[in-house]
């Protein structure tokens, strides 16, 4: 084998499954949906090949390199045993299943193909002229097993395997001539931009952080230009042959576009680089619902025999992949787009894409994440702050006990079976809601854990047999539900809190509440190579580390703000409050009068930022009473909840345009208009926040306080000050986009002077005023007469 050239690597199974799909898209079966049957297959795996005795080897790393005049193609994976008697030589293949297994006639073709390949491997290594392949099913509920054995000739093998590797020769060509290109257009390809002020230190930074596999946490202030001083040296990285393929990752579809523009400048540069924006599923179908069933779905009927052949063509044509190059390639070949999207995915450089496409164990790309799947990925994790609450949503799981009783209804008379289990949990749910008043801790849940798996078991059985759709659907989006809350079940550790509380009308619900997501979450990092989170809001850095990364070689680069300090006036008004006993006529008057003299200084575009739709209203009504009648041109707009995205665009689309008078747009805080936005120059000259952004008391927010408490750290800083600041600091980013932008930021919340909001404060607030109704008018127009 020659050593110096290039080596395509691709797993058994995904080239099997790549190569031998065929057939329809139908997710109405949900053992189809989920392949991986979650982490019990693998603990199954393990008691089966225990049992098998001193002749058998388990986990056998097997692999096969096939010679190119250009290149060689590694195919490489793990047979779940190896069986050596005196009479027989044969591979096992261990499959763990939910689907009854008397419904299971022979084995599933990507099954058989992937025990297929480990036993030509194995012949050829062994120089056998014959080899066994045995298929072992196990159905996870019932342990039950069924084998199938079929003996093949080392003839029969090399002739079948051969097919398939010349099959998948184009796409290993195809990837070699990308990384040489690639490799060519990166030479010489130099920072697009000159370097802002601490702008080389994160390039450097991050550079580093990739060649070496580690993780870094960059906190800098908006407007330094964090995007391009991620994408650019992580682009390098993969150059320099330190990783393979780039992962974006973003909350909201603004940041998302800031990518996208990234790549491009970086592309009309001279690079070459394929880039993908995966865009949700129900933006992407084409039926409308979600919903991938060939009977209703005309793409979904045949999907497989046409995809690769969209794949290969789209490919060949373009770079880049957005929303709507998906949807005309899937139109011309009939396929699903959301399906084609997936598919494309494993063949670009770089993905840009939410962060559940990477951590949410319900919809992650299995292909890059599943179980025992790793790659020279590299992860840029934009506004990371974000990461907190949804980390902690993705590996949290709720069951409500109505569902239990509506699924129950639905089957009644169609299953007896399922409909006792159904009934079994019902009655262990309604013990554990006689014994809560608002909401009760846990220690644990073993006894219905065990009645969910029997129930899990046993509704894959009956989605086995062909039901009418208004009994089939239920049943269906029910046992999504409970796997996911028995894939949670698996994780749950020190991290996590069960409790049982009530949701709205009354609906009694079990809760597996993961308080911190950082061991979940760094799993799925360690299936990468090297991680950035940045964000202009990582205040305290440990708060973030210890919920984002078990690691203890993380490092931080806190970046300073490049623009002139004088270009931003704080102030800090010490005689407002937006306390719950504060709230009232005379402090929302005064609050309406702080805006009156901040939008009064000069005219312009301002936004004021509140802590409830609530307020909102009540101050923009004492606003506007006290500029009626007053000559003053000013214009109101007003947030609502709700807004599609066509009145959101069309909410800031009044921010871009000209204006003969002041604009005042009124927001809530931690809201669409409070980050990711990028409003520069005189587009918003001022913004107003009112409290402290402290989340709302509940339930879940009471647990987080107890839960740190109970450690001995800060309890009521983790679950209230430390998110409510994070939401101030972003809505106060607005202002400064650039190095000409000046403007005011108006706290209207006396609590701002205590300490312990004071060291939440960044460097560039550090010459903060403090001001009152009376001189805050005189302190503002002093700050505009000095522009």
């Amino acid at each position: 084998m020659n050593r110096e050239k290039e080596t395509i690597k691709i797993s058994v199974r995904n080239l099997v499954e790549f190569i031998l799909r065929s057939g329809n898209l139908d997710n109405r079966r949900s053992f189809q949906a989920d392949k991986d049957a979650m982490a019990k297959g693998s603990k199954i795996h393990r008691k089966i090949q225990k049992q098998m005795g001193t002749f058998y080897r388990a986990e056998v790393p097997l692999k096969w390199e096939q010679e190119y005049p250009e290149f060689c193609i590694l195919v490489e994976g793990r047979a779940d045993g190896i069986i050596e008697e005196k009479e027989r030589t044969a591979i096992d293949e261990i499959k763990g299943v939910y689907m009854d297994l008397y419904f299971l006639e022979e084995p599933v073709l990507v099954h058989k193909a992937q025990a297929m390949c480990y036993a030509y491997f194995y012949a050829s290594q062994k120089q056998l002229e014959k080899i066994e392949v045995q298929m072992t099913y196990c159905q996870l509920e019932t342990e039950e097993i069924k084998r199938f054995q079929e003996t093949f000739t080392k003839s029969y093998l090399k002739k079948w395997f051969e097919d398939l590797i010349n099959e998948y020769y184009k796409w290993a060509e195809f990837q070699y001539q990308r990384r040489i290109a690639r490799r060519a257009s990166m030479e010489g390809l130099e920072f697009p931009y000159a370097y802002r002020e601490g702008q080389r230190a994160l390039v450097l930074g991050v550079y580093h952080t990739m060649t070496a596999g580690r993780q870094l946490f960059i906190q800098a202030p908006t407007g330094i230009g964090k995007t391009m001083a991620a994408v650019f040296p992580s682009v390098r990285a993969v150059g320099a042959g330190f990783g393979d393929k780039i992962f974006y990752l973003t909350a909201k579809t603004i940041t998302r576009t800031v990518a996208e523009e990234a790549f491009e400048i970086l592309k009309k540069r001279g690079l070459s680089y394929k880039t993908l924006t995966i865009t949700a599923k129900e933006k992407l179908c084409l039926s409308g619902d979600g919903e991938c069933n060939p009977e209703k779905c005309p793409v979904a009927k045949g999907h497989f025999d046409r995809v690769n052949d969209a794949v290969f063509e789209i490919l060949q044509e373009k770079d880049t992949y957005l929303r709507e190059d998906l949807l005309l390639q899937a139109a011309k070949h009939s396929v699903c787009p959301y399906e084609m999207c997936l598919d494309i995915s494993t063949w670009v450089d770089a993905i840009v894409c939410d962060y559940n496409y990477v951590f949410d164990p319900k919809v992650h790309l299995k292909r890059f994440f599943g179980d025992g799947v790793k790659g020279d990925y590299l992860f840029l994790i934009d506004e990371a702050h974000n990461l907190v609450d949804r980390g902690r949503k993705m590996y949290s799981a709720t069951l409500c006990k109505e569902d239990f009783l509506e699924t129950a209804k639905a089957v009644k008379g169609h299953s007896v079976k399922l409909f006792r289990v159904l009934n079994r949990c019902n009655k262990l749910m309604l013990e554990y809601k006689r014994e809560c008043e608002t909401y009760q801790v846990l220690e644990n849940i073993g006894g219905l854990s065990l009645q969910l798996m029997n129930l899990l078991g046993e509704m894959e059985h009956f989605l086995e047999l062909e039901h009418e759709e208004k009994v089939q659907k239920p049943v269906l989006e029910f046992s999504f539900e409970v796997r996911h809350f028995l894939n949670m079940y698996e994780l749950t550790d020190e991290n996590y809190v069960i409790y049982t509380h009530f949701g709205e009308e009354g609906r009694f619900l079990l809760t597996l509440f993961c308080v911190n997501p950082g061991r979940n979450l760094q799993e799925c990092m360690n299936k990468g190579r090297g991680t950035v989170f940045f964000s202009g809001t990582f205040l305290p850095l440990p708060y973030y580390r210890s919920l984002f990364s078990t690691r203890d070689d993380d490092y931080a680069i806190c970046a300073g703000s490049p623009f002139p300090r004088e270009h931003l006036k704080i102030l800090v008004a010490r005689d407002v409050s937006s306390k719950y006993t504060r709230r009232d006529i005379t402090e929302y008057a005064r609050m309406a009068e702080y805006i009156l003299h901040m939008v009064s200084g000069k005219k312009g575009n301002y936004m004021v930022f509140f802590p409830s739709y609530r307020m909102l209203e009540d101050i923009y009504e004492a606003f506007t009473e006290r500029t009626e009648g007053t000559g003053t041109s000013i214009t109101c707009i007003c947030q609502t909840a709700g807004m599609t995205e066509q009145e959101r665009e069309e909410f800031l689309a009044c921010f871009d345009q000209e204006q003969d008078t002041t604009l005042v747009g009124f927001c809530v805080m931690g809201g669409i208009f409070s980050e990711g936005i990028d409003l520069t120059g005189e587009k918003l000259i001022g913004a107003a926040i009112i409290g402290t952004g402290l989340p709302q008391i509940g339930d879940e927010r009471e647990i987080l306080k107890n839960y740190y408490d109970n450690k001995g750290q800060a309890g009521f800083d983790y679950a209230y000050r430390y998110p409510g600041m994070n939401k101030v600091l972003q809505a106060a980013g607005r202002v400064i986009r650039t190095k000409e932008d000046r403007g005011v930021v108006l706290l209207l919340d006396e609590r701002f002077l205590q300490r312990a909001y004071r060291e939440l404060f960044p460097l560039e607030w550090q010459d903060y005023e403090i001001c009152t109704v009376q001189d805050a008018g005189e302190r503002i127009k002093r700050f505009w007469g000095n522009s």
